[in-house]
């Protein structure tokens, strides 16, 4: 299955286009971090899903009808560029200045009252 295939796919099961963009940027930005062993916090993951969304829009101006690039398919890769990014960057952000709201540690459980007299 082609990217396009998939992108038609989608559509049928109702997902929008711009949804299946941010969808897949945050798959990749998880698995990226995670097969790289880094935080999301760290540039590596966030930097993929940037070249894979410049690949992906290079491919969707490759497949255009148009015998030329119009201003339209520009303002459309530009639209889809912004908006795949920026959950990415919002979470890439959010880890590196406030990386104690993504730590799920139990709370130590209150100490047992002394029984001292």
């Amino acid at each position: 299955m082609d990217w396009a295939s998939l992108q038609g796919e989608s559509a049928r099961m109702l997902l929008e286009k711009d949804a299946l963009h941010i969808y897949a940027a945050l798959l990749i930005q998880v698995v990226a971090a995670k097969l790289a062993g880094k935080s999301l916090g760290h540039a590596g993951p966030w930097l993929w899903v940037l070249v894979l969304e410049l690949i992906n829009e290079l491919f969707d101006l490759g497949r255009g009808m148009e015998p030329e690039l119009r201003p339209w398919q520009v303002v459309s890769g530009v639209h889809d560029i912004i908006n795949t990014m920026i959950l990415p960057t919002v979470l890439l952000i959010l880890v590196r200045r406030k990386s104690h709201l993504l730590h799920w540690e139990r709370p130590e459980p209150p100490a047992a009252p002394s029984s001292e007299i």
